[in-house]
């Protein structure tokens, strides 16, 4: 029986996880994780990736330990941010993308290239850290200078495992600089932009067989297997999970850190009506699209509940007891990085106790949901009646239930560890162990308890 290790690392933790196919249904475990976050330094939030591919070794020895032989691993993370390389080296540090280095950038690219035109090419959506405004504040500061490439997170962890350099598909997507219509990095973009074009290398599929392990990884871990590409942005791993089996038809709802809503479709929609929405089209599985648009999510309970030195259920229970009408625009920059959450919500919403302010946000997310879905329809000419929440967020019944009654659809909640899934079914579908990820969808539909709410 093929083993395969999915190694998903979110801004907040990362997780090793093995699965298998048993019986013709999916099984699942974790065997390890560890904490995540961004660090401040010398004024900047950065990543320490170090620590990261410590830990990702550290969960393949694990692995290994615990299942013996792994067929294959792959490794997916949070889009956008990256590893400038000069040759071999890292050119550090590795910024993350709730650091505020763009604010200033982000007028000069638009001076070069309108965020219409940008739009009418990419598809991406407008976010103040998309990879575009990330590397050209790098060419204004004269990091490029040196540089001779650079790595999105999931495939320089991948490069530190093989020795092999790769650009994914879907998470190269994120960056703002593939063409919607050629799904290659767009030649004039990088030559207005005056991005140096030997940075940016032919992007791979999804499924593409990266190689062995290096020998000294191997020796370190206890053993060597295949790497090999999955969908590295978590989204796409984490969509590709979602058990909707109605083609373009069903809305998803991934949501975890970030809420990413949307809906799978076969071209991306670059009109102005899509583009003053707001909504994105992120490269997907056979050259299809991810329609959705990116809302603040759980990161704002997150830090709230940080704050207050709450658990999940501690701040549940509390909100439900705090009823409350007001809601603020989860969307609004005060919340990407405030020092604050607690301040930064009383300050858009009035003073409210701590559970009014818990209550708060989760009625403002479930607003933020119905205005996509309400967007998204209209767009689309079709009336959506249900929603799958996939990913962490699924196990929040508050939000499940509020999200049902104030958008008007049935929500279908689970798996929870979506991005996983996504990724392994990559991984079987490379190993041969299933034909394709249809078959894989209709897998975890038997293998995972969902729950409905209405």
């Amino acid at each position: 029986m093929k083993k395969f290790l999915a190694i998903d690392i979110g801004a907040s933790s990362g997780r090793h996880i093995v699965g298998t196919l048993e019986n013709g249904r999916i099984v699942a475990e974790e065997v390890y994780r560890f904490p995540n976050g961004n660090k401040e330094e010398n004024g900047h939030l950065v990543w320490d990736i170090q620590n990261l591919f410590s830990q990702v070794k550290l969960g393949i020895a694990e692995a290994i330990r615990r299942f013996g032989k792994i067929d294959s691993l792959s490794v997916d993370t949070w889009a956008v941010d990256y590893v400038l390389m000069k040759g071999e080296e890292e050119i550090l540090p590795c910024y993350a993308y709730r650091d505020g280095r763009t604010a200033d950038v982000i007028p000069a690219v638009h001076a070069v290239v309108p965020f219409e035109e940008l739009y009418s090419r990419t598809g991406i959506q407008f976010q103040p850290f998309n990879t575009i405004y990330q590397l050209y504040a790098d060419k204004l500061s004269g990091r490029l200078e040196s540089a001779t490439d650079y790595l999105m997170l999931p495939e320089y962890l991948l490069y530190k495992l093989t020795g092999v350099k790769a650009s994914e598909y879907t998470n190269a997507t994120s960056t703002g600089l593939v063409n919607a219509q050629t799904h290659a990095f767009d030649e004039t973009l990088l030559s207005r932009l005056g991005l140096p074009r030997t940075m940016f290398r032919a992007l791979s599929q999804p499924g593409t067989v990266l190689g062995n392990l290096k020998e000294e990884i191997a020796e370190e871990v206890g053993g060597n297997m295949q790497a090999v590409l999955c969908a590295t942005h978590d989204t796409a791993s984490a969509v590709l999970s979602a058990p909707v089996g109605a083609g373009f038809d069903t809305p998803y709802l991934s949501s975890g850190t970030w809420s990413l809503l949307g809906i799978e479709q076969p071209a991306a929609h670059t009109d102005e009506e899509s583009r003053a929405n707001n909504f994105s089209n992120e490269g997907g599985l056979d050259f299809t699209f991810r329609y959705q648009k990116n809302i603040m999510g759980l990161w704002m309970l997150q830090s709230v509940r940080k704050e207050l030195g709450l658990n999940f259920a501690e701040a549940e229970k509390l909100a439900r007891a705090n009823v409350c009408k007001q809601i603020v625009d989860c969307n609004d920059e005060s919340f990407l990085a405030p020092h604050s959450m607690c301040e930064a919500v009383r300050k858009s919403a009035g003073a409210l106790s701590d559970g009014q302010m818990l209550y708060c946000i989760y009625n403002s997310l479930a607003h933020c949901y119905k205005k996509a879905l309400d967007e998204m329809g209209k767009k689309l000419d079709r009336k959506f009646d249900c929603l799958h929440i996939i990913g962490g967020g699924s196990m929040d019944s508050l939000l499940n239930e509020l999200t049902a009654k104030i958008a008007g659809v049935r929500v279908i909640a689970g798996p929870t560890e979506a991005t996983a899934l996504g990724n392994l079914l990559v991984q079987m579908a490379a190993g041969g162990v299933i034909r394709n990820i249809a078959e894989g969808r209709k897998k975890i539909l038997c293998s995972f308890p969902l729950k409905q709410f209405s």
